[in-house]
């Protein structure tokens, strides 16, 4: 259960949302994707509140991708992919050049094209991981909504994710992911909030949440920034609490 949790999202914004198991983290996530009605408070997309919308405006406004997609076994992941354009095409429309391009695209994006043929029940739990992101893409919103987008994925792989996800923030996209390694977050987003509790504990650049006592508290670690020789950015270790 989420607790007077208040946020906004710019235009092209890296927002990282971390905190620990059980924070409340998917729920605000779902709960911005449109699936979770609020009991108290607004969303608003684009300055309209979301109930304005209806359902097809809303999935081409914002598009959410989970760890636990599966799809369905037999179906491709061309297929699986192309899902993301049925809110731009409806349920008789028939496919566009924009749709074929679309879905290509974020087959390439995602480094997965050469897999388009294969059926989803026959991938790698990263490579389905990987799959659901290129139909997050497709459905071009202007919102991306990512739960722990790394999971399953090796270091190359993520790597790739994030390059992608800056590459889709450089085209005006706002992205919301739920990181769970706080060194990534750190390293990638411009922005983090902490959530602890259902609660808003902390929010802004991610060295000073990161270094913040509402950030020892809610990991129950001990952080440390390090500045290397070389680096841009400063690297952070973590130490639990005895």
């Amino acid at each position: 259960m989420l607790h007077g949790v208040s946020l906004q999202l710019a235009a092209g914004e890296a927002l990282a949302l971390v905190g620990p198991n059980a924070a409340g983290k998917s729920t605000l996530v779902r709960a911005l994707s449109g699936l979770l009605v609020p009991a108290a408070g607004e969303l608003r997309v684009q300055g309209r509140p979301i109930g304005e919308l209806g359902r097809g405006a809303l999935a081409r406004a914002i598009a959410l991708v989970t760890t636990d997609e599966q799809g369905l076994p037999a179906v491709t992941v061309e297929e699986g992919v192309a899902l993301g354009r049925y809110p731009h095409r409806g349920p008789f429309r028939p496919w566009t050049v924009e749709d074929r391009a679309a879905v290509t695209r974020a087959l390439e994006q995602t480094g997965i094209a050469e897999l388009r043929g294969r059926a989803l029940g026959t991938l790698s739990a990263g490579e389905r991981q990987l799959a659901a992101l290129a139909r997050g893409l497709a459905q071009e919103p202007r919102i991306l909504l990512l739960d722990e987008p790394s999971a399953h994925l090796d270091i190359g792989h993520q790597l790739r994710l994030f390059r992608v996800l800056d590459d889709v923030r450089g085209c005006g996209v706002a992205v919301l992911a739920v990181v769970h390694d706080l060194a990534r977050a750190a390293s990638w987003a411009g922005r983090m909030l902490l959530l602890h509790d259902g609660r808003l504990v902390a929010e802004g650049a991610p060295g000073d949440v990161l270094m913040s006592p509402a950030a020892a508290q809610a990991f129950e670690v001990d952080v440390r920034r390090h500045v290397v020789a070389g680096l841009q950015q400063p690297v952070f270790s973590f130490e639990q609490r005895r």
